[in-house]
This record gives structure tokens, C-alpha cells and sequence, in this order.
């Protein structure tokens, strides 16, 4: 989401962000168990792709501590998250004044002011709990579900959707970054009713524990198994392919490129907007090229 984010923040559109808030590991989970506050790590992520401050300031706020009683692992943003919440009483406007504070462009909403947890049903049957938990065990993933129950989505993240111009389902790890948001009960029904058209940016690699050997309709598969079968229009997906050389990179991660299969993709009825849409870093990872994507989305409206 951030790196679309960070494409779209200079076109002519008004944005709203709905994050998930069931991340458990590292800085954000501390923050979550001890303040008992929803997950920040993701939320602060998209408040530095939407933000106008100054350079500097950015990177103080996404800064964590390599050292320090208590403080190694963590990030600045996530205390400041925490440390406004606290102060304000509610998670949702501590995200309002932190984006005022640092000049974010646009809406952010997290999906819910709740303390969710995450859960993955095996096809095994077994039950694994905890967001971080689930990739590692290795196996596929039937389906998931959050706890507790029933969840209280934001009133304001449920209108954006009814409301929104152009809905997108962004990349990202599938069942335990993208999904939260999607199953909420609430949110599923305004996807349903949206007029919007719904577009999914289907991601590049695989990602093992999650979508070990998934293709991209095997991931709007999973949307329609969880959301509903009307709820993906269109996919954006690569189909350039990727050089040795970076697969090479990706397969000490157990990660492979994610096939663009077309035709099956069509005979869901949904149509595809496919080309060539990565960039590559200096480390000779891929990422999603945030200003084709922008301009590809751009053109829905």
C-alpha cells in the first residue's frame, strides 16, 4: 500500500487509506501487548508515504533503535503512534493528529479501533494463531479469521468504501497484510454494494507460507473464497519476464515469480490490465513502479 501510496499522493484525487491493524511481531506487537492499543506498524508506514515533511523529519519518524534497554527493535513512529493514542484516548485520533503533524495528504483509517488477532485454519485442519505465526509453519492456508468477535470496523473506513470513485485492493502479503481488511464482515458488504469499480494489484512473487506456488488467479481465488466472487472488477498483473539473476535473489526467500495466467483470470470474469509494472532496487529486489501503476490506475477514473 505505501509504495502505491507514494504514486498516487500527486495526482488530482482525494485518498483514503483503510490499514489493517492485526500485525503481532516485532516493535508493533510489543506496543500492542503492553499498551493494548491496535497494531501501528503498518498505519505508520502509510503515514510516511502520504506525508509532505520535511526529509529529515520522515526519517526520524520511521527510525528504530538499534540499541537500548527496552528500546532496541522499535520504531519512533510506532511510540509516537502509541504515546498519541494514549494522550488523545482513541487510536484513530492519535492517526488524525499524527497526520497533521507531519502534513499527510489524504485520509488514513485504521480498519478498526479494536485489539484484533489473526487466525489461519490449515488445510491440514490445523488452527495456528497469531499474525506472524501463520507463514512460518509452511503449510496452506484454507482460510482465516479475526478474533475477537464481533469485530467493530471504523464507521468512517466502511462509508470511504461505500463511497469511493475507485476502490483498490493493494499488494501485499495476501492472507495476513491484504485479507484482514477484506473478511470484516461489515467491509465485505460495502464491497458488495460499492459502485465502484474494484481493481486488485496482484503482487509479483510468491511468498512462502502464504502463497507458496500461487499464480494470479489463484489470488483472486482466494479473495472470492473469503469476500465473494463480485468482489474484484479488474487485476493489474506483470507479464514481462523476470531475469535469472533476480529470481536467483528471490529463491533464498522460497519466493517465485507469480504466473500471470490469463485466460483462467478471464473465465472469473475478471478483466485484466496486464504490463510491465516492477522496478528493480539497487539490491536487485523488485518493487511495484509506483508511477505506472499511479497512471494505470488514474485512468480508471
Amino acid at each position: 500500500m505505501p509504495v502505491l501510496l507514494r504514486g498516487l499522493k500527486d495526482l488530482p484525487v482525494e485518498l483514503t487509506a483503510v490499514v489493517t491493524v492485526a500485525d503481532d511481531g516485532g516493535s508493533t506487537g510489543r506496543i500492542r501487548s503492553e499498551m493494548e492499543i491496535p497494531a501501528p506498524g503498518d498505519i505508520r508506514n502509510v503515514i510516511a508515504a502520504l506525508s509532505d515533511a520535511e526529509p529529515m523529519l520522515l526519517e526520524l519518524f520511521q527510525h528504530r533503535f538499534q540499541q537500548g534497554n527496552g528500546l532496541t527493535g522499535h520504531s519512533l513512529g510506532n511510540l509516537l503512534l502509541a504515546a498519541m493514542t494514549s494522550m488523545t484516548g482513541n487510536f484513530n485520533q492519535g492517526i488524525k493528529e499524527i497526520s497533521r503533524v507531519l502534513n499527510v495528504k489524504g485520509k488514513i483509517y485504521p480498519i478498526s479501533n479494536d485489539n484484533m488477532s489473526l487466525h489461519a485454519i490449515m488445510e491440514d485442519g490445523e488452527v495456528i494463531h497469531g499474525e506472524s505465526n501463520i507463514p512460518l509453519s509452511g503449510k496452506r492456508i484454507k482460510r482465516i479469521f479475526l478474533e475477537p468477535q464481533p469485530l467493530h470496523p471504523l464507521p468512517n473506513a466502511v462509508e470511504s468504501i461505500e463511497k469511493a470513485d475507485l476502490i483498490v485492493i493493494s499488494p501485499g502479503s495476501l492472507y495476513t497484510s491484504i485479507m484482514p481488511n477484506l473478511i470484516v464482515p461489515e467491509v465485505k458488504e460495502a464491497l458488495h454494494n460499492a459502485k465502484a469499480k474494484k481493481v486488485y494489484v496482484c503482487n509479483i512473487m510468491t511468498q512462502y507460507g502464504e502463497t507458496t506456488g500461487y499464480s494470479a488467479a489463484d489470488h483472486v481465488q482466494a479473495i472470492h473464497d473469503h469476500v465473494g466472487d463480485a468482489c474484484v472488477d479488474y487485476v493489474i498483473v506483470h507479464n514481462q519476464p523476470i531475469d535469472a539473476q533476480t529470481q536467483e535473489i528471490y529463491k533464498e526467500e522460497r519466493a517465485f515469480p507469480v504466473e500471470a495466467d490469463i485466460d483462467r483470470l478471464k473465465a472469473m470474469n475478471v478483466q485484466v490490465v496486464a504490463g510491465n509494472i516492477v522496478v528493480k532496487h539497487k539490491d536487485g529486489t523488485l518493487r511495484h513502479n509506483n508511477d505506472k501503476i499511479a497512471e494505470m490506475l488514474y485512468k480508471f477514473l
